[in-house]
């Protein structure tokens, strides 16, 4: 029998050998990949609505939150972090994209404005790194971004336990309960906390009412604190706690008026704890039952988890992440937004370090507490107004309901609640320059587009997108900040400029150079002139406040014919500005115009528009109240 040659031998061998290696790769290959996979933290997200950092590990008397203080003691505590903007829709906007919603034009509550396709979330950068995203289940982003599917599952029954084996998660849960709806209408029988031994603000009289929307609000921040207990539970028996980053922030400010939807602190700080399971202890800015003081907003939220699952920030973002893998230095500022209203029409920047803030208000002729018929449902805010208007608020109490000086400047260390203001003191002038140099180099290099008046935004978004159109060399943002600026002094020296202004090509400088020209010279015959040219201009926001000045100084005539026009406009939105500039006119000008408020409001065609229909209906009922007349319906 011959034997086998030596040199086949050996390669059989070889073979053999080499399908081994490759079979072990294989193997090895796929267990790094599961590997890597189980690597990636998961992520959870608990987002209370409506939430300033009103909690027992905050320090505040008032509250009852054991889950939450717990949570603390075994994470770390953020002291220094805001929403950008404080109501829920710009808020939310501004958290999923990683931009501001004054730089994507979603920053007037109720919008929903178109943003480029490619323009991502930040859970579609999870998605794509692997992730399952579950959002349960409040989206609310003021956009178009409520078109997409962002989401593998968006619904009140969404949860990561719908996930793969071995996949990791990203998921939130939005608690509502903590939300403004709860003081509009609850028996104060059933109050927990006792209303006398609440603590209120020193800008808000002490009245029964008041004390017990404040009991009641303490009673659900608790009511939520359990759902927080109970969602922790959930995560600990899904055997998935190990694993889970923890976050737990508030959407915005709180629940009692001069807090949500103004740019104060306590409209814009919002509690974030942060909990890291010992496997991640690394990535942790603190040991367990720290704090930090670095300022952080939402715009930093997106790409932060991004940071954590190994995702770079893509550039069009303007937040940067504060943990993980592209952690970025501590910022020395936070910029802040305050657009529309529900149906007021309003418009200021804020800018705040670790210890000032600054306010910078566009309207100056209008008080901070413009009627906004939601707001008004709370107890609180119907009994300060009859407070005031009974002569029974101090100076302080008074701030809210009168008008606005231009600038606020306020020391958040010593001043905690925001009542004295220093602006324009001369021991704070350096302060005061250097929150406005930010101010306005943020406005400048995010090509802000909340100087566009909504009437151009509406135009611009029927053939494209606001985020393009401002970011183009169509928006001369320079110069529209320079105006814009100037225009809330009442500076005579602008008067040129202004003049200037008013016949410019682009619409957003027209309408803030003739803002400046109501407020330093309506009573001579060329201005009055220029005035009446622009009642015939393109951009309806520029011709009603031309018609809007006009007729405060008498020319009742010419400047009702505008008005009206476009109180006939088939757009909601444009016929909402044009009633808000009624009002601002004042009582007379409602009566005027009370026979076509009376038919817009009984038109049919306002159920097809949303929000704006609440909005319009709402704006001519408060009037109706106020001055006593009855719609002939």
């Amino acid at each position: 029998m011959s034997q086998p040659n030596i040199n086949e031998k050996f390669l059989k061998m070889y073979s053999k050998l080499i399908l081994y290696i490759s079979v072990l790769g294989l193997l090895s290959a796929n267990f790094s990949f599961s590997q890597s996979k189980t690597e990636l933290p998961n992520i959870l997200w608990i987002v209370a609505e409506d939430l300033s950092p009103y909690l027992g590990c905050y320090g505040d008397a008032n509250a009852f939150t054991p889950n939450l203080d717990k949570l603390a003691t075994e994470g770390t505590r953020y002291l220094n972090a805001f929403a950008n903007t404080p109501v829920c829709a710009p808020a939310r906007s501004t958290l999923i994209t990683g931009m501001y919603a004054s730089t994507t034009g979603t920053h007037n509550m109720r919008s929903t404005y178109n943003i480029p396709s490619y323009i991502k979330s930040y859970s579609q950068y999870l998605m794509d790194k692997g992730y399952y995203c579950a959002n349960n289940a409040k989206e609310d982003y003021n956009s178009s971004m409520l078109k997409r599917t962002i989401w593998d599952e968006s619904s009140n029954k969404a949860h990561y336990k719908n996930k793969k084996k071995g996949q990791p998660f990203f998921a939130i849960f939005n608690l509502g309960i903590s939300h403004e709806h709860v003081i509009h209408n609850y028996d104060p029988k059933d109050l927990v906390h006792d209303p006398t031994k609440m603590n209120l603000p020193p800008y808000h009289p002490d009245g029964p009412e008041i004390r017990k929307d404040w009991a009641k609000s303490y009673d659900n921040i608790t009511l939520m604190d359990k759902q927080v207990g109970e969602i922790l539970k959930e995560l600990k028996k899904s055997g998935q706690e190990d694993n889970t980053i923890v976050f737990f922030y508030g959407d915005h400010g709180g629940i009692l008026p001069r807090s949500k939807r103004f740019l104060y602190d306590t409209g814009t700080r919002v509690p974030l704890l942060i909990k890291f399971p010992p496997k991640y202890k690394k990535l942790a800015p603190t040991k367990p039952n720290g704090t930090d003081d670095r300022l952080v907003s939402f715009i930093d939220f997106g790409p932060t988890v991004m940071s954590l699952a190994g995702i770079p920030t893509p550039e069009h973002m303007d937040g940067k992440p504060f943990l993980g893998k592209y952690s970025t230095k501590a910022p020395d500022h936070v910029n802040f937004f305050r657009g529309r209203m529900d149906e007021r029409i309003d418009y200021m920047l804020g800018v705040c370090d670790e210890r000032y803030r600054l306010i910078y208000n566009f309207y100056p002729d209008r008080p901070t507490g413009q009627h906004i018929s939601y707001l008004w449902r709370a107890a609180t805010a119907r009994a300060w107004e009859q407070a005031y208007r009974n002569g029974e608020c101090n100076e302080a109490q008074s701030y809210f309901w009168e008008k606005k000086p231009t600038v606020e400047l306020y020391d958040m260390k010593n001043d905690p609640w925001e009542i004295n203001n220093l602006a324009d003191k001369p021991e704070y002038k350096i302060v005061q320059e250097e929150l406005f140099g930010k101010l306005i180099d943020n406005a400048i290099n995010t090509k802000n587009a909340s100087f566009i008046p909504e009437s151009e935004l509406i135009e611009i978004n029927r053939t494209g997108t606001i985020y393009e159109y401002a970011q183009s060399e169509n928006y001369p943002i320079e110069q529209i900040v320079d105006v814009a600026i100037k225009s809330a002094t009442g500076n005579e020296d602008n008067y040129a400029l202004f003049q200037k202004g008013i016949t410019h090509k682009n619409a957003t400088v027209r309408y803030w150079s003739l803002m400046g020209l109501t407020r330093i010279a309506t009573q001579e015959w060329d201005t009055q002139q220029a005035i009446k040219e622009l009642l015939n201009d393109d951009c309806p926001d520029v011709a009603i406040l031309a018609a809007k000045t006009l007729y405060q100084i008498g020319q009742t005539g010419i400047a009702s014919e505008t008005i009206s026009k476009y109180l006939n406009d088939e757009h909601l939105g444009i016929k909402l500005i044009a009633i808000n500039a009624i009002q601002q006119i004042g009582d007379g000008a409602f009566a005027h115009f009370k026979s076509q408020l009376d038919s817009i409001y009984k038109l049919n065609s306002l159920k097809d528009e949303g929000s704006n229909t609440i909005y319009i209906r709402d704006i001519i009922s408060e009037g109706e109240k106020r001055t006593g007349t009855n719609k002939n319906q």
